[in-house]
């Protein structure tokens, strides 16, 4: 069994035996490694966001919060196919991009035989070009939306003109290959698109962001003159002419 595998394994054993611990001696022993493999694996999926934790003492050991995980679902080898290749096409610039990589690898380890081996063909014909959006950028916007917490951010729109500002991140749009962070602006005090490849800096803060609703943001941001307004249709009974955002792209706004 390969590590990656080994990983999967390790955190479905952890399920299965939750809410109850297990000893580094017990998994040792069900793998068939040693306490220091186990103990190495183990600090891995800590660091990967894995949700598992030891309890010291008499009786404690490692498990896993099983509310912070999914059951396991079995696919057909079509669709472990055709998420694998999903997976492989998310872009190192895409939101959420280190959750999908772990995602594929997990997906892969679990198949075997000639599924596996299809799905791992696959995944490796498909190429995607590198962008410009630096990955701390992209992290900060992916915490931001995850804690619901406000952003302070650096963006250079269309023209060239760099402003600093906190948004309340209420979302993510995507339209012709793009990214774009719908928030409300505290500076402009109105919805904003801002696209991830513009944004120059981003920090999140430790200032609780206050609820928005994203449709009413989108329709109203300048991020709207990125796609069709018929594209959005399906968000509010609005005419084109509603959006009020005329012209071509600004990706963001002043």
């Amino acid at each position: 069994m390969n590590r990656t595998a080994r990983l999967y394994a390790l955190v479905e054993e952890l399920r299965a035996a939750a809410p109850r611990p297990l000893t580094v001696a017990a998994l040792a022993a069900r793998f068939e490694i040693s306490t220091r493999t186990v103990q190495r694996d183990l600090q891995t999926l800590m660091e990967t966001g894995v949700p598992v934790r030891t309890t010291p003492g008499r009786g404690g050991g490692w498990s896993i919060s099983p509310e912070m995980t999914l059951p396991p679902i079995h696919f057909t080898a079509e669709e472990a196919s055709a998420l694998t290749a999903a997976l492989a096409a998310v872009g190192a610039a895409t939101p959420y991009a280190g959750a999908a990589r772990t995602a594929a690898q997990k997906i892969a380890a679990s198949m075997t035989g000639p599924a596996s081996t299809a799905a791992r063909e696959l995944a490796a014909r498909i190429v995607m070009r590198p962008t410009r959006t630096d990955s701390g950028i992209r992290t900060a916007v992916e915490q931001a939306l995850t804690h619901n917490v406000a952003l302070r951010l650096s963006y250079t729109d269309a023209s060239g003109r760099e402003t600093d500002r906190v948004v309340e991140p209420a979302g993510l749009l995507t339209a012709e290959g793009r990214w774009y962070l719908i928030a409300w602006c505290r500076t402009r005090r109105a919805g904003r698109g801002f696209r991830l490849d513009r944004i120059t800096a981003a920090t999140p803060t430790d200032e609780q962001a206050q609820p928005h609703n994203l449709t009413d943001l989108l329709l109203g941001s300048t991020a709207t003159d990125a796609i069709r307004p018929t594209a959005l249709a399906s968000l509010a009974p609005q005419s084109p002419q509603a959006f009020g955002v005329p012209g071509l792209e600004r990706g963001g706004g002043p």
